[in-house]
């Protein structure tokens, strides 16, 4: 893929939870297609680096930025770090999320709480922390949710409730604020295959009862995900807002 006709050349974009999985591969996207990436990331600093790495090496430019989007200091400062290395911000990622268990019955408030925290609160922080430099550049927010988001999900109430936050986050933003000249928009990934599910998909038989429920016949990569963010962010998709833009093989056929 090349860059033409994107519009991202030489745009800033802020990734959340960049060091692995779908963050670092829309990072790397982003970059390809011209963008200059700032890859957060909390403890996987080796992981944000070699991102960084590949990105400079394929003529990119990023800097690894460190800060838990889940302490409202840390992410506002992550977003002046960002800002500031480049002197504007046109594009965010909200990445950054968890998948903690919750079954029903447990009274795990420390997993709602924590799942909030990170998949929501941290991504509102970082939103309204943003939003004077995206506001300026006229620029465009991509939340990623889940299909958990959308119906559920047994055993991890929490993290759908959560990820259906950021859906209703969404669609309230898009209203607000596409007359100051923001877009905003989803994804909503089924499953997909990274750190955080490797171990739900790696039993053989569970993958293959798991891939029988999706269309398209195979569980989706992280690369997927990152085509849609980036084409949610392009000039491509410049009357796309307030969307969610599902990215699951069929497996969830929900508008």
């Amino acid at each position: 893929m090349t860059a033409d006709g994107l519009g991202l050349a030489s745009r800033v974009a802020l990734v959340t939870g960049g060091s692995r999985g779908i963050g670092r591969a829309a990072a790397v996207r982003l970059a390809r297609a011209g963008a200059r990436v700032a890859v957060n990331y909390v403890r996987d600093e080796r992981g944000a680096l070699e991102a960084v790495d590949e990105i400079r090496r394929n003529g990119g430019e990023a800097v690894a930025l460190r800060a838990d989007v889940s302490d409202p200091e840390q992410a506002r400062r992550l977003v002046a770090d960002a800002a500031a290395k480049w002197e504007r911000l046109d594009v965010l990622v909200n990445n950054a999320g968890i998948w903690p268990d919750n079954p029903a019955g447990s009274a795990d408030l420390e997993a709602w709480d924590r799942a909030f925290s990170v998949n929501a609160r941290a991504a509102f922080v970082v939103t309204e922390a943003a939003l004077p430099h995206l506001e300026k550049s006229r620029g465009a927010i991509v939340f990623v949710s889940s299909t958990a988001g959308q119906r559920g999900e047994a055993g991890h109430s929490a993290y759908a409730a959560s990820k259906g936050a950021l859906i209703s986050y969404t669609k309230s933003l898009a209203s607000e604020l596409g007359p100051r000249g923001v877009r905003v928009n989803c994804v909503a990934p089924g499953w997909i295959d990274t750190d955080m599910s490797a171990e739900a998909l790696s039993d053989p038989a569970s993958r293959r009862a798991i891939e029988q429920t999706i269309p398209l016949g195979r569980v989706g990569s992280a690369e997927d995900v990152a085509g849609a963010i980036l084409f949610l962010v392009s000039d491509l998709a410049r009357h796309v807002h307030g969307e969610i833009l599902n990215v699951n093989g069929g497996s969830v056929l929900v508008g």
